[in-house]
């Protein structure tokens, strides 16, 4: 195919479009663009919009997702930094936003919140300056050996960063694992907590 098409925005159905449309915008740092009765549309860089929140038709709503359903499982925002991320996970715990799944993924350095209706959202900060280093470590061992990575204490990274731990270090499996011992990955995303 000649052309590549860049993502636009997601349109979520929801019985809690207020409190949704609230959560999303203190996450991303997005503001309203629209909003009217039936749907709301939010944006957080220079797109018209990129997520919209619809409400049901009155007195009909929508019948919710049973947890562990299949389904979209996340979606994921990039930040510039490790710095940019843990200063964006500092400001989400000080409202009492707090990532229910930390994984170091080793291609990334991720935070797993949840929103309203129990969908993941993803920050992450990429660990590799060029893709082509992303996928050559995705094709080798440490990856091939768990595809998931370890879960960290993203508190004790913030701190680790302040004291001026590199960046280059904080991001990697090593530097997780060597923290305290914490549930694997998937039975925390198994949680319905």
């Amino acid at each position: 195919m000649a052309t590549t098409p860049k993502f636009a925005h997601a349109v979520l159905m929801t019985n809690r479009r207020d409190a949704m449309r609230d959560w999303y915008c203190t996450v991303l740092d997005a503001h309203v663009v629209y909003e009217d009765p039936m749907i709301c549309f939010i944006t957080y860089d220079d797109e018209h919009h990129r997520l919209a929140f619809l409400n049901p038709p009155p007195g009909a709503p929508f019948t919710e997702r049973a947890p562990h359903s299949a389904g979209l499982m996340h979606t994921a925002y990039t930040f510039s930094d490790l710095g940019a991320l843990l200063a964006r996970y500092e400001a989400l715990k000080a409202r009492g936003i707090e990532p229910k799944v930390p994984i170091q993924h080793g291609v990334t350095t991720s935070l797993y919140y949840r929103d309203p209706d129990g969908q993941y959202v993803e920050m992450q900060v990429d660990n590799f300056a060029h893709a082509d280093a992303a996928t050559a470590y995705m094709r080798g061992a440490e990856f091939a050996a768990d595809p998931v990575g370890p879960v960290y204490d993203p508190q004790r990274m913030l701190e680790d960063f302040k004291q001026g731990v590199p960046a280059t270090q904080l991001q990697t499996r090593a530097w997780a694992l060597a923290g305290p011992p914490m549930p694997h990955a998937l039975a925390l995303f198994a949680s319905t907590d």
